[in-house]
């Protein structure tokens, strides 16, 4: 069986060793290597950050086949996806703000970190009252509603691991697109995977817990499960994990330290 996976940074930043690491990771191990824009954020994606994830990969020689999938180019796709979950009932409109989900969270009731489905039960009446006024919404997906059209109790496999149960009621209602947004990354991921024909998913794992719901949404629209694999992440001298939002090292700056790509890259497969 060929490999087929995926390297899909989103360009709100230029990249960093971890990123470089979380490429190679797929890359070395995949017969077709594809590599995708996730751009779908507008607020935070740039131009000049799309284009020097492209210049990066030349750099460090990891060479992708085919065209660099862009998702902001799809968005109608992601649409048509979302209208599907929406004609059986499994999308609604959510009002909450931070603050309402914040709070909403801290109620003794609710499950740590999940979104306890506050608008999930509101009235269509009320619903179309709050859009008209022009109230701000997300579209989430109605987990239990979907679990239970979904069926039995999915699995997908987890490279050194096994078998996995999915349980996506840990992740909750997530959103799936926002009035600024038309889709979300749970969406768009499980889509343009099955687009590009991916057959293993290899990431960081700081996604595993995305892997549950993405394995549900893969049920809900009739798409494969590919396998996955979640690698380490990179950490700093300090001990806390390589980030954009922490203005780790860019591969640029390394690049123009005198940093060589074939030292990074044996680094990689010393590690």
């Amino acid at each position: 069986m060929s490999i087929v996976s995926r390297f899909a940074p989103s360009p709100t930043g230029y990249l960093h060793l971890g990123h470089a690491y979380s490429a190679w990771a797929s890359w070395r191990r995949a017969d077709v290597w594809r590599l995708r824009l996730e751009d779908i954020d507008a607020t935070r994606c740039r131009p000049e950050y799309a284009a020097s994830i492209a210049e990066d990969m030349q750099w460090l020689g990891l060479d992708w086949d085919g065209g660099i999938r862009v998702q902001s180019a799809h968005f109608p796709e992601y649409a048509a996806a979302l209208a599907q979950l929406e004609a059986r009932g499994l999308i609604y409109p959510c009002f909450c703000s931070r603050a309402d989900i914040t709070r909403a969270m801290a109620a003794p009731h609710a499950a740590e970190g999940v979104y306890p489905g506050t608008c999930r039960h509101l009235p269509a009446a009320e619903r179309a009252d709050k859009i008209a006024a022009g109230a701000p919404y997300a579209l989430r997906l109605d987990n239990v509603g979907a679990s239970a059209q979904a069926g039995p109790a999915r699995r997908f496999f987890e490279e050194g691991t096994g078998w996995v149960t999915a349980r996506p009621e840990r992740l909750g209602d997530v959103v799936l697109a926002r009035r600024e947004t038309p889709a979300s990354y749970h969406l768009c991921v499980v889509h343009d995977d099955a687009t590009q024909g991916i057959t293993h998913v290899i990431r960081g794992e700081d996604l595993r817990e995305a892997t549950h719901i993405q394995v549900l949404l893969q049920a809900l629209l009739g798409l494969p499960t590919p396998v996955y694999a979640h690698h380490r992440l990179l950490h700093g001298p300090d001990g806390r994990r390589l980030a954009k939002r922490d203005h780790s090292m860019t591969l640029r700056e390394m690049r123009a330290a005198g940093t060589t790509a074939a030292r990074i890259l044996q680094n990689f497969e010393a590690a």
